[in-house]
């Protein structure tokens, strides 16, 4: 399979803010939002990202502006509340890279008893997100605007989340940039560590052989367990977009993986 295309555009930032370059400064029109930080000295990673000026809409800059107080948490280097944090005890599923927020909207609508926190770096997917929580009545959903990888490791406490969403992250497609790619071994040892018993992990992508990586990475950690027999079933409250059905009407793939995490403890830190 050759994908030139996403069909999975949709949920992704737009193209021109996901590009193998190197990192550029701040703009004053796309990254004003943006809260950036080295990580502390001694445990920095290969981010799967680069922040580049690219378009946002007056609608998403007025978004940001009004509402981004309202619905985000800034970064921390300590230990999230929460219950504090969503104003209840609601099982918390962790999405990375939600894009343009319409399928982290659609399954917060579909399951107003959980509360989800989604990770984006782009202002014109958090603008957009923003957006729709106030056309709505969804209020399930908090925004924190960072690296996830330094979101997960300082702000999530061991074996708390019910579930992680990875919905088509940047594919890396060139073999030299593979290193880029956000499912990594280290990563994913990280995120289940933080996941509860029974909690999941559902990735999903249209590049095949992103897929295959994925599920090599997730079969050998020792905290997760597949619930399928390889690659499963899309389940039904992952909203299938326009984009989507379009890659699949070409002949496109899409890949999901849902893993478990086991009972078994995870390794001290």
């Amino acid at each position: 399979m050759n994908n030139q295309t996403h069909p999975t555009d949709e949920h992704s930032p737009p193209p021109d803010e996901k590009q193998p370059l190197s990192t550029g400064a701040a703009g004053d029109d796309d990254t004003t939002q943006i809260r950036t930080s080295s990580a502390p000295s001694g445990s920095s990673h290969i981010r799967s990202f680069v922040h580049r000026r690219a378009h946002i809409t007056p609608g998403q800059k007025e978004a940001l502006d009004r509402l981004l107080p309202q619905w985000s948490i800034p970064y921390q280097t300590s230990v999230l509340d929460l219950a504090q944090t969503f104003g209840r005890q609601a099982p918390t599923v962790l999405e990375i890279g939600f894009g343009m927020g319409e399928t982290t909207h659609a399954i917060a609508a579909r399951r107003p008893e959980d509360n989800f926190l989604g990770v984006e770096v782009f202002n014109a997917g958090v603008g957009a997100l923003l957006k729709r929580i106030d056309g709505s009545d969804v209020r399930n959903i908090r925004i924190i605007q960072h690296d996830a990888v330094e979101v997960v490791r300082d702000m999530i406490a061991p074996g708390t989340l019910a579930g992680v969403h990875i919905y088509f992250p940047d594919p890396w497609p060139k073999k030299r940039h593979h290193k880029r790619r956000l499912v990594q071994p280290p990563f994913i040892a990280l995120l289940a560590s933080r996941l509860a018993p029974g909690g999941y992990i559902h990735c999903a992508t249209d590049w095949e052989n992103y897929a295959e990586q994925m599920l090599d990475v997730l079969s050998a950690e020792p905290l997760l367990a597949n619930t399928a027999n390889g690659y499963a079933p899309r389940p039904d409250f992952r909203p299938q977009t326009k984009f989507e059905t379009r890659g699949l009407r070409l002949g496109h793939g899409v890949w999901d993986l849902i893993f478990q995490r086991t009972s078994q403890a995870a390794p001290a830190a």
